[in-house]
Order: structure tokens, then C-alpha cells, then sequence
């Protein structure tokens, strides 16, 4: 399967699609930081574009022919840590995002965002908007923690594909999550050489300390060192010298959205920060794409079978090697479950 990354930052979904084995063939951002970042680590180009240029965004897709299009529009005017005022403007990409996809028509296409844009007027619009022109809608939120990713971070899916039945998909993502949340032990074992650590609350009423024996919580773009009147939280580990406590470095943190320690960051720690923060965690990329690609095989199993017609004779009966083989082949057939 061929995809194009649109909003692809520095590559996060990109990366983890490409390892669960869809060939990305292009990508499209309007942050030159993001764009650098994304071409030292990729043999294929991201281009520095404006994606509400829609007849520029199609001209670039279409010289690569893809069957999807994937990407995450701009999530601040729904987040948490944003205003969450869809008349700011950003939310807009969502629509423009639909655009393309619609005009463009490839077979799958994959939008991710945070859980909140399931409340909002612009997620029932663009539903409606993929279902007119044809397309079967899976919408799901996803906990990375249960994805291959020791991170609590929940992010929203919006999964199409041309002729299927809305949510068909579900069931096989949800068969393949995992029993139990991924701890930063878990996946860094004792690599970061500390037990605990400190990450900066929105507000002095939630906890700041996290032990590496639990997911992280969501990484941001903010990343600052504790504060020295820091008072402990009722929720912080209550042993513990907060002389000793230290925020996690910017590449760090990378890890903890599943980037390879191969991967290359340059650029200023704000830059750094902003992106690794916005990045979907590669691990979630591909275990998202991993469930695409079992649906979609298992679907082109069973279209195969349907159009496939037996005789209504038995062909043992006949001297024909290559029947009776052909059609033992054709029987072990089983599409997957």
C-alpha cells in the first residue's frame, strides 16, 4: 500500500506506518523546522508546502498515485492546552484536510487528532463529508500505553476506506491492544539511569513527579526544569529527595514517543521540543497501520473467494492434475480473522 503524509511534522507516523510495511512515498508540511528534521531522516522527499493550497496539496499527490492519504491537522484549537475555539482558524485544516481526500478519492485515508475533536462541530461535518462521497468511517481514540508505547497519551482516528461498513475495522484493532499499560521501564528498562522524574503540570494542582515504573504522561511541547519553590503534590511519590529530581532532556523525551535513538533532531531545543511533542508516537503509527493492512487483506481474501466460482462438478473425478490441484489451493483458503 502507498501513502502521502500530509501535516506530517517531523515524521512520527511516517516512520511507524513505514515499519508496520506501507510504503511512504511523500509528505507535505508547512513548518520549515519540521520539513528539515523530517528529510534527514527519510529517503523520500517532504515538501515545504501550505496545505490550505488544496489544487497545490493534489498536484503534489498525484504525481505519486498513492492508495491513502494519512495525516494529523493542527489539534490546538481542540486540545486541553489550547483555548479550544474552533473559530481560531487552525481547526480549519481539519476541513481542508477533507478536502483533499475527497477530491482526491484514494482508496484509504487515516486523520488523527486528539480525543477532544470528537465533541466538536467540525468532526460531525467532515464524517458527513467522506460519508457522502462514498467512504466507510472507523472513528476511535486510541491509548498509546496500550499500543507498544510507554506514554498514557490518548489520540483520536478517524479511519476510511471506499465500500466498507462504518466501524468495520474496530474489531481487529481492538483484538490486537495490549492487556496491560507499557511502562518507561517497561520499554527503556534502566537506560534513562533514574527512577524518578519531573514533568511540568499545566497547573500547580496536578502532580509533577512520575516514577518510571508507570506510563509517562502525554509529552508536550513544554518541557521545563522544576521550579525550586516546587511544593510536592499530594499525588508525587511521597519518598523522595526533590534535590534529585530532574526534567527529562529533549531526546529523552523522543523515546518516550518511540523514535529510534537513530533518529536525527537539529534545530533549537524550542523547535525540538514543539515537534517531538506534537509527533504521533511512532509505535502508535504502526500498530494503527498493522490493523489496516489485516483488514485490508483479510477483505481482498474474501472478495477473492466470492469472485472465484467453482465448478459444480467433481473435478477428482476428472484426469486433470492441474484442476484438482487448483482447486485444493483454492479450498485451503481462509481469510483472516
Amino acid at each position: 500500500m502507498k501513502c502521502v503524509d500530509l501535516f506530517s511534522g517531523c515524521g512520527g507516523l511516517s516512520l511507524g506506518f513505514q515499519k508496520a510495511g506501507i510504503n511512504v512515498l511523500a509528505a507535505i508540511d508547512n513548518w520549515d523546522k519540521a520539513v528539515d528534521v523530517y528529510n534527514q531522516n527519510f529517503s523520500h522527499k517532504c515538501y515545504l508546502h501550505d496545505l490550505k493550497d488544496e489544487e497545490g496539496t493534489l498536484e503534489i499527490i498525484r504525481k505519486y498515485n498513492p492508495d491513502m492519504i494519512a495525516g494529523g491537522p493542527p489539534c490546538q484549537d481542540f486540545s486541553s492546552a489550547g483555548k479550544r475555539d474552533e473559530s481560531l482558524g487552525r481547526a480549519d485544516l481539519t476541513y481542508h484536510f477533507a478536502n483533499i481526500v475527497c477530491a482526491y478519492k484514494p482508496k484509504w485515508f487515516v486523520m488523527e487528532n486528539v480525543e477532544r475533536i470528537k465533541k466538536s462541530q467540525i468532526l460531525s461535518d467532515v464524517v458527513k463529508q467522506y460519508t457522502d462521497a462514498g467512504y466507510g468511517v472507523t472513528t476511535i481514540i486510541l491509548d498509546a500505553s496500550y499500543c507498544n508505547v510507554p506514554q498514557a497519551r490518548k489520540r483520536f482516528f478517524l479511519i476510511g476506506s471506499m465500500g466498507i461498513k462504518h466501524n468495520e475495522i474496530i474489531p481487529i484493532i481492538r483484538k490486537n491492544l495490549n492487556t496491560k499499560q507499557m511502562t518507561i521501564r517497561d520499554y527503556l528498562g534502566n537506560s534513562l539511569g533514574l527512577e524518578y522524574y519531573y514533568r511540568h503540570p499545566r497547573n500547580y494542582n496536578r502532580r509533577g513527579v512520575f516514577s518510571i515504573d508507570e506510563p509517562s504522561p502525554t509529552v508536550r511541547g513544554v518541557n521545563r526544569p522544576i521550579p525550586s519553590g516546587y511544593n510536592k503534590h499530594s499525588g508525587d511519590p511521597v519518598h523522595i529527595d526533590l534535590s534529585d529530581i530532574r526534567p527529562l532532556t529533549t531526546i529523552e523525551r523522543s523515546y518516550l514517543q518511540t523514535f529510534p535513538k537513530t533518529f536525527k533532531f537539529k534545530g533549537t531545543k524550542t523547535n525540538l521540543e514543539q515537534m517531538i511533542g506534537n509527533a504521533v508516537p511512532v509505535n502508535l503509527a504502526e500498530f494503527l497501520a498493522k490493523g489496516i493492512l489485516e483488514y485490508d487483506i483479510s477483505r481482498e481474501v474474501k472478495v477473492h473467494k466470492k469472485q472465484i466460482m467453482l465448478p459444480n462438478f467433481d473435478c477428482y473425478t476428472m484426469p486433470n492434475k492441474a484442476i484438482r490441484e487448483g482447486l485444493r489451493s483454492l479450498r485451503s483458503l481462509q481469510p483472516l480473522n
